[in-house]
């Protein structure tokens, strides 16, 4: 660690209006300074780094051109808007980033006007901007609406749905699409190559801006430049360039790390747009510093950092992480299975399937921020005879709901769902927690839903997964590194719908469903300690549900509980309706159902989030006590 930068400039400014009483010269000064001031806060915190290096110039240009918070600027997802948060107010609590109580790690309304649309999924910034823009010219009250959107969140098609439709309305709005080459892992796709080929033919930096079809919008200075820049865009796609296709104007390709040309384009942006408008920029992610834009993902997410050698220092642990146990087992099922293949929507790092890549090429595919594809890819490919495995996050799995069950439940098509950050995900908050794909994956008809309960089952339920021809299967695992159990040589296919007892008790049972196993048998040690001695079994699957051991559970003790790591309407729900429909409470059983509580739970770590939510030891103890009408009386043994 280092004492924090000399930022001189910088420290004249607390809000974006002090930016203009700056000349350009200070402005750049301010810059350099405000790319020192992130990555020394975010060495304290840690979190998403390379995104915010990438556009340090452009947040600068922003805010001394535009007049925000009455301008609208929308970051697409948020990982790059840190420099954005320091130039708003909020320099003073940079350091409490993604932490309990301090500010979010992505944009968000409650936190600043100078946020106007939240931010953590992408591809979203042009939709809201069209929206921001329709609602000024409704209501009169003026303003510009711009959207910064990366090229990997462009070949979403949620992005050109919104182009389209901007294009088509014609009303003024600002898009930025800062190209970065990057998204969190490479971007993949024929769009990437078409922006790429766009500056491919000549160095960008040679001329201030290109302007096919908006020469107009140019400075005089400026003009003969872009006048040759459009003759090699000519040259390059013919016809025009796909987005004065949409309906926009093209301003570009542009150097996003050139201040002046920056400047000098949105200040003429500003004053003579009358419609959409594109400015295509060209920044690199983790500029300025060098571990960043030598790693790998150019610094895409970090841990507390050395800000001399950009060194992370992270806790050791004795126990493999839940992603790559997913990844090793999937690899050792291929090698024995060709028919396996895996699908990730541009996470193949954060779902381990970089490891399946190394291995089998051609067996594995990234398709981009495009989880509505990824889906109804796998679909296709389950219904051409293969096995695929879709590995998605939780809460990006939301994404492809209509193609999960239009394109796979319904067709009973053999997807296997590998569900990744299932459960609250600590740092980013609400925006990733993996709450609801339990509840909306047990509803849908012929669909096995199955949660880990530590990394040992995690590579058994893979090998069930690649077992069952029958129909769709999914498998949810959290985030973070498994509980040190013993591993097995092999995954040995789980008999489907069947769970297990892990210690026998009597009087209550707590069944589990997932990775609050390890909790609810710290809180079956302080119970038996007290004399009470609770039956524990692990469900294994929230559909199709154990029949025959939930009823004996039921049967056989005067309570139930059930646990797990999702939002009301999961296994919980289902548990209760079989409950109901038997009969069962009719006998007087006491049943009683752990959730995640009806609210978004804010970041902090994973055992804070899960105290707040009720799910710890502590709290599971206490559900018990009080089901069975037992006063809690003194500390846990």
């Amino acid at each position: 660690m280092t004492d924090r930068p000399k930022t001189p400039t910088l420290d004249r400014v607390n809000l974006p209006v002090d930016l203009k009483a700056l000349s350009d010269r200070e402005l750049r000064h301010v810059a350099d300074e405000l790319r020192a001031e992130t990555i020394s806060a975010v060495s304290v915190t840690g979190g998403h780094l390379g995104a915010g290096l990438g556009v340090v110039e452009l947040t600068v240009a922003l805010h001394a051109v535009f007049d925000t918070p009455r301008d609208k600027i929308i970051w697409d997802v948020g990982h790059q808007c840190y420099p954005h948060k320091i130039l708003t107010g909020r320099r003073d609590r940079i350091r409490t980033l993604r932490t309990e109580g301090g500010l979010a790690g992505f944009t968000k309304r409650s936190e600043s006007p100078y946020d106007p649309f939240g931010a953590g999924h992408s591809s979203t910034s042009i939709s809201a901007a069209l929206g921001f823009a329709a609602a000024r010219d409704l209501t009169g009250e003026g303003g510009d609406a711009i959207a910064v959107i990366g090229d990997g969140s462009m070949s979403a098609g949620m992005a050109f749905e919104a182009m389209n439709n901007a294009g088509h309305l014609k009303k003024r709005l600002i898009v930025i699409l800062n190209d970065n080459e990057m998204s969190i892992a490479p971007p993949v796709g024929a769009l990437s190559s078409y922006l790429s080929r766009l500056y491919a033919g000549a160095p960008f930096q040679d001329f201030k801006a290109a302007a096919k079809g908006a020469l107009g919008f140019l400075p005089e200075p400026f003009q003969e430049g872009a006048r040759r820049a459009k003759e090699m865009l000519k040259s390059i796609t013919v016809g025009g360039t796909l987005f004065e296709e949409l309906g926009f104007s093209y301003v570009g390709p542009i150097d996003g790390h050139d201040l002046e040309q920056l400047l000098a384009i949105l200040r003429t942006v500003k004053a003579r747009a009358t419609g959409p408008v594109l400015i295509h920029a060209i920044t690199k992610k983790g500029k300025g510093y060098a571990p960043a834009e030598e790693a790998r993902d150019r610094g895409h997410a970090t841990s507390k950092f050395n800000v001399l050698t950009g060194e992370q220092t992270k806790a050791p642990s004795n126990a493999p992480s839940y992603t790559k146990v997913f990844a090793q087992s999937l690899v050792k099922e291929a090698e024995r299975d060709e028919r396996i293949v895996a699908v990730t929507a541009a996470m193949p790092d954060g779902t381990g399937l970089n490891l399946f890549a190394e291995r089998f090429p051609n067996r594995c595919f990234d398709v981009g921020i495009a989880e509505q594809h990824a889906v109804t890819f796998s679909a296709g490919m389950a219904a051409g005879g293969l096995r695929p495995f879709c590995a998605l996050y939780s809460t990006f799995l939301q994404r492809g709901y209509d193609q999960i069950v239009h394109d796979v439940a319904i067709q009973r098509l053999p997807v296997r769902f590998a569900i990744d950050r299932a459960g609250l995900v600590g740092a980013d908050g609400a925006t990733h927690a993996g709450a609801f794909d339990v509840a909306f994956l047990a509803n849908l008809p012929g669909f096995v839903v199955m949660a880990a309960a530590d990394e040992a089952e995690l590579v058994h339920m893979v090998a069930t997964a690649v077992a069952h021809d029958e129909g769709p299967i999914a498998f949810r695992f959290p985030r973070g590194d498994g509980v040190g159990v013993e591993m097995p040589a092999k995954g040995v296919p789980l008999e489907i719908g069947k769970g297990r007892i892990v210690r026998e008790g009597s009087r209550v049972a707590i069944l589990s469903f997932g990775t609050r196993l390890s909790e609810v048998m710290m809180a079956a040690e302080a119970l038996t300690a007290r004399g009470i001695a609770p039956t524990v079994a692990d469900a294994r699957f929230a559909k199709p549900l154990d029949r025959e051991l939930i009823l004996r559970l039921a049967r056989d003790h005067e309570a139930l509980i059930t646990i797990e790591e999702g939002a009301i309407g999961g296994f919980g729900s289902h548990v209760a309706q079989l409950l109901a429909e038997e009969g069962v409470f009719d006998g007087g059983i006491k049943f009683r159902s752990m959730v995640l509580p009806d609210t978004f739970i804010d970041q902090a770590s994973p055992e804070k989030m899960y105290q707040v939510a009720g799910m710890s030891a502590a709290e599971i103890e206490a559900k018990v006590l009080q089901t069975l009408g037992v006063a809690l009386v003194g500390k846990r043994a």
